[in-house]
């Protein structure tokens, strides 16, 4: 939740700035020429609904919102309706703002992703059992899979901006990562962003063990590298000699597959 403080300042509004641009950039030819007007105006709307408010962390509210929204583009791979519905994720439950004033300004479509969102924002303030949250998760795919998919990109945003949370508040999270989104990351195909939840619940519920593990990658990655390289060497030859198209990558699992691995060896 934001908390109210005084308006932001001249260095931080060229950060917003900055941020708002760089996801203008990440569409590309994607949005046209009234998208770029339509998320032109939702993210006026969001900036001055979220003018008073910044988040734990101290920096302004609005950098999350868009920031999400740029998650939705390049990491999930939607287009300027989640864009507009991610600016504006927020502003209903946060912000005097209204599902009307929404209605009036983007229309039915809007207005109903924007309401999904922020039923789902109120699943988490009581004490519901997760089972149910999941149910009512999943329920909104029928309506729009977009309503799930931003809230997943918020969730991962939240993961990553997470350390000036408190201790509690910060479990929690993850545990209704690993129960709800996770799986749902997995199931509709989205096998990166699980991962990095996967990395970031086990960051803050295993810590000395997360961090134990990336200094070993990290010290093993030059070997790992060249490795990976003399690897796929014949392999690129052989494939060149048949004269076929192809692409070969390597990477090292994530830390928590790797943690995943130990612990199955030693049960």
């Amino acid at each position: 939740m934001p908390t109210s403080t005084l308006s932001i300042n001249e260095d931080e509004k060229k950060l917003i700035v900055s941020a708002y641009r760089r996801l203008l950039r990440s569409l590309k030819s994607k949005a046209n020429k009234e998208d770029k007007k339509n998320i032109r105006v939702a993210y006026e709307m969001a900036v001055e609904a979220h003018s008073q408010q910044r988040r734990k962390s101290g920096e302004p509210y609005i950098l999350h919102p868009i920031e999400v929204a740029r998650i939705c583009v390049q990491e999930i791979g939607l287009g300027p309706t989640a864009v507009i519905c991610a600016l504006l994720h927020d502003v209903v439950e946060d912000t005097p703002v209204t599902l009307e004033e929404i209605h009036q300004k983007f229309g039915e479509k809007i207005t109903m992703i924007v309401d999904g969102l922020t039923k789902l924002d109120g699943l988490y303030s009581g004490e519901n059992p997760q089972a149910e949250n999941f149910r009512k998760v999943v329920s909104t795919l029928v309506k729009d899979v977009r309503v799930v998919l931003i809230k997943m990109a918020d969730r991962l945003h939240n993961l990553r901006t997470i350390g000036s949370m408190p201790r509690h508040k910060q479990l929690k999270i993850a545990a209704e990562t690993s129960y709800i989104y996770g799986p749902l990351a997995h199931r509709l195909g989205l096998y990166n962003v699980k991962t990095e939840y996967q990395d970031l619940c086990m960051k803050i519920t295993e810590p000395d063990t997360y961090f134990e593990i990336a200094k070993k990658l990290k010290e093993t990655k030059i070997g790992r590298d060249k490795y990976i390289r003399e690897f796929i060497k014949p392999l690129k030859k052989s494939l060149s000699e048949l004269k076929v198209e192809y692409r070969i990558n390597g990477r090292p699992k994530s830390i928590s597959s790797i943690w995943n691995k130990i612990c199955l060896l030693y049960t």
